[in-house]
């Protein structure tokens, strides 16, 4: 009977190449440069019309950077920190305005979560319900930073469903 077995597992195993293989894909939204741009440009007029100066990154569903501005006058350490925001914001799948208030609620524990950035300014990018990247605003108070990312943010609210 064990022989029987044996045979019959090593033949399925041999005849499996024969099989047709056929491809699985998945359609999902994402998140183009095109649509980056507009989503930065929308930020950055926030950030003018309050006479802000941030860098604004967006990285797709990977944390992959699509694009990155620095507005004249901003200091360099804001293009990591932008960058750093909007990786948290899409690896945890909230803002990171929620780590910051549990780190001022004084569970600084959270610090210590791989790669957690715990300051305001980092939102996750989500069409129909589907996590399509991250924007990350850095430069300004970190609540300054924030009122930057939710005006990018908004404009999801007007692509196509």
């Amino acid at each position: 009977m064990k022989h029987h077995l044996r045979y019959l597992l090593a033949a399925a195993f041999l005849a499996s190449p024969a099989l047709p293989l056929r491809a699985q894909t998945v359609t999902k939204p994402t998140i183009t440069l095109e649509l980056a741009k507009k989503i930065a440009v929308k930020a950055g007029a926030e950030a003018a019309k309050n006479k802000w100066n941030v860098v604004i990154a967006i990285v797709d569903d990977g944390g992959n950077l699509i694009y990155l501005e620095k507005m004249d006058g901003t200091q360099i350490g804001s293009i990591d920190v932008a960058q750093a925001k909007a990786k948290t914001a899409l690896k945890f799948k909230r803002s990171t305005k929620v780590f910051e208030d549990v780190v001022a609620g004084g569970r600084t524990a959270i610090l210590s979560l791989p790669g957690v950035v715990a300051v305001e300014g980092g939102l996750p990018l989500v069409v129909d319900g589907t996590y399509i990247g991250a924007i990350g605003v850095s430069g300004v108070k970190s609540n300054e930073d924030g009122v930057v990312a939710e005006a990018g943010a908004s404009v999801l609210a007007q692509v196509k469903k």
